[in-house]
């Protein structure tokens, strides 16, 4: 079926999440946050976005930014491209790794705007990795409470509120808030228990040396795994093996 023509934003604003493909873990260390960070800034100065937020989670990053000189598709083919090759050297691997086609929103108003802001900032907090928004490390947060990070641009959700304080009332609201999401169970473990037990039965640290062991060893290896409270997608993003893979191991 051919692909939906994507939205176009008339303020050139967006709201865009980028996943790892089979939903597979993208940062595996501190190294690789900052790497991607790095290309951040690098392609923002490239391309002369502004970016008012980002959240780098696991296996998915949110992104608020404004496209600048260039439209968003060649943004982020400039983002994957020179974050994948420097993973792919890095960690001896080959092919894709972010999901072929980033999803996207348009964000067109100031109360949608302040929304998916609040939403990507309170990302972590949602998934259970830090009881109040700004704990997290790998969140745009600190530019919002002072800590200019040379990358975010905080000044325009600052005058939409009319000064900071109010802004990070807002930010630390409750609410229910669903836009672009990773749609996930729960599971027994968390990810950093999950990656324990990994390391434990297989002598893995990350995908691509997992991928590295024959097939029919990586099926006992995964069967192993969820005999010891991994879950399915757990399993998937850590391996990088598809989960209807993983799951024929449960058997």
């Amino acid at each position: 079926m051919p692909r939906t023509e994507r939205k176009k934003s008339s303020t050139g604003i967006y709201h865009v999440m980028l996943r790892g493909i089979n939903q597979q873990q993208l940062f595996e260390d501190e190294e690789d946050y900052l790497r991607f960070l790095s290309v951040l800034r690098e392609c923002k100065e490239d391309s002369a976005y502004k970016l008012y937020a980002y959240c780098l989670m696991g296996n998915h990053v949110h992104l608020l930014l404004q496209e600048g000189k260039e439209p968003l598709e060649l943004i982020f083919r400039r983002i994957g491209s020179r974050f994948v090759y420097w993973y792919n050297l890095k960690y001896q691997r080959v092919g894709h790794l972010f999901q072929d086609r980033y999803k996207s929103e348009p964000v067109e108003t100031d109360g949608y705007y302040l929304t998916a802001l609040r939403y990507i900032l309170q990302n972590p907090m949602k998934a259970g990795l830090e009881e109040v928004p700004g704990t997290y490390r790998w969140t745009s947060y600190g530019s919002y409470a002072g800590e200019a990070d040379g990358l975010t641009d905080p000044e325009m959700a600052v005058e939409m509120m009319g000064g900071q304080e109010h802004l990070l009332a807002y930010l630390a609201e409750r609410n229910e808030d669903q836009l672009l999401d990773v749609s996930e169970r729960k599971a027994g473990l968390t990810d950093e228990q999950a990656k324990a037990t990994m390391k434990r039965v297989s002598g893995c640290e990350n995908a691509s040396t997992f991928q590295a062991i024959s097939s029919k060893r990586q099926k006992e290896l995964l069967s192993e795994m969820l005999k010891n409270g991994v879950s399915v997608r757990q399993a998937s993003r850590m391996t990088g093996v598809p989960k209807t893979t993983v799951a024929r191991c449960s058997k």
